[in-house]
């Protein structure tokens, strides 16, 4: 099956011979070539605007057959930037303007991919049009907008009332969830500007945006989210871990600072393993975490993990002189306290052979504990 005469001038453009053509009983309007393209396809196509007008007046018409590829004219109007022929097709009736577009996109993910943003416009504009559909990877043009950091786009998102700022991707993240791990302070503020935004929700894994953005030393964010009545700056993980456990784990050192200055954080809770903020700290050698953490009176420089090692047999353990020497000028770390295993702190540095540490920990009048 080939092309129709209507078919190649529609294609063409000419809109005199398409209308005189369409003075005839015995021609089908819209009947396609062997591509499954109808006339108004292969006007849209092409970007004759006269000639899709003049093909939508007529009745026998259906402006949203797909071709053979599953192109409808309105997602090639959307995916070409033809604003003329956008602003025609989303009010029909006969037009599903949620219809997938190219490759599974949504017609205001292809406008938002192309850059199209006044084909953005026109489509927020219509009722019709569902901002929170999800394309064939789970995803919403929200989600999109905020993974892309497209401020533009998540504002002019974000106007519809009937946007979900809340919106979870196949994998159960929010746009909140995506903005504050990387650090997003100008998107984070974006999307908080919104009543609806829960900032304080948990993913799967009981992981909030405070987490996430402590997790990672983001400052900015943290201190947006902090500045929420109801963000819970306390809150714990599935393990057990809060913001700041994160935050004196990986050694964010500005982060630790700003949790340590709210009251309604208890600077000691550990996690699923019973390691405290400092426990961690100190295996890891953060001298500066450290001496912040121990500067709160309620904390515990001698607090065990479910394994009976201290903060002392963790920095010993891994040869971190500074933080041992820092731990042993508290009058309430016991330098000579056993684990589970019977082993002290020097026991740990003998064995690993770290002198410095064994130096600091085995005063002349010390007893070593065996390291059996």
């Amino acid at each position: 099956m080939g092309n129709t005469p209507l078919g190649w001038a529609a294609g063409n453009g000419h809109e005199e011979v398409v209308k005189l053509l369409l003075g005839r009983e015995d021609i089908e309007p819209d009947k396609p070539d062997e591509h499954g393209q109808t006339p108004l396809l292969r006007a849209t196509c092409n970007r004759h605007e006269g000639v899709v007008k003049i093909l939508l007046e007529r009745e026998d018409i259906d402006p949203d057959k797909s071709d053979e590829s599953g192109r409808t004219p309105l997602s090639v109007a959307v995916y070409n930037g033809d604003e003329g022929v956008v602003r025609m097709l989303p009010g029909r009736d006969d037009v599903n303007p949620n219809k997938p577009g190219l490759g599974g996109k949504t017609l205001l993910m292809q406008a938002a991919h192309s850059g199209h943003k006044e084909v953005m416009r026109i489509l927020l504009g219509r009722d019709c049009v569902d901002p929170n559909k999800l394309d064939d990877e789970g995803q919403t043009p929200l989600w999109c907008g905020v993974w892309f950091g497209d401020e533009w786009l998540v504002e002019m998102l974000l106007e519809r009332d009937d946007t979900n700022p809340n919106c979870l991707n196949e994998d159960g993240d929010s746009p909140l969830w995506v903005a504050a791990p990387v650090g997003d302070t100008a998107m984070v503020k974006i999307l908080l500007r919104r009543d609806d935004v829960n900032p304080d929700k948990s993913d799967k894994d009981g992981e909030s945006a405070l987490i996430y953005a402590a997790q990672r030393g983001h400052e900015g964010v943290v201190e947006i989210l902090l500045g929420h009545d109801n963000v819970n700056p306390d809150k714990s993980d599935r393990r057990g871990a809060t913001a700041l456990w994160w935050a004196a784990a990986n050694g964010h050192k500005g982060v630790v600072k700003m949790l340590l200055g709210r009251d309604d954080i208890n600077p000691d809770t550990p996690n699923e393993d019973s390691q405290t903020p400092l426990c961690r700290a100190a295996s890891r050698g953060y001298k500066g975490v450290v001496t912040l953490l121990l500067r709160r009176g309620n904390v515990n420089p001698d607090k065990p993990d479910k394994h009976g090692k201290t903060p002392l047999h963790f920095a010993a353990l891994n040869g971190h002189g500074g933080v041992v020497r820092i731990l042993l000028g508290r009058d309430n770390v016991n330098p000579g306290k056993l684990d589970n295993e019977g082993q002290t702190a020097l026991s740990y540095a003998t064995r690993n052979g770290h002198t410095r540490v064994i130096a600091l920990l085995q005063p002349p009048t010390a007893v070593t504990q065996s390291t059996s």
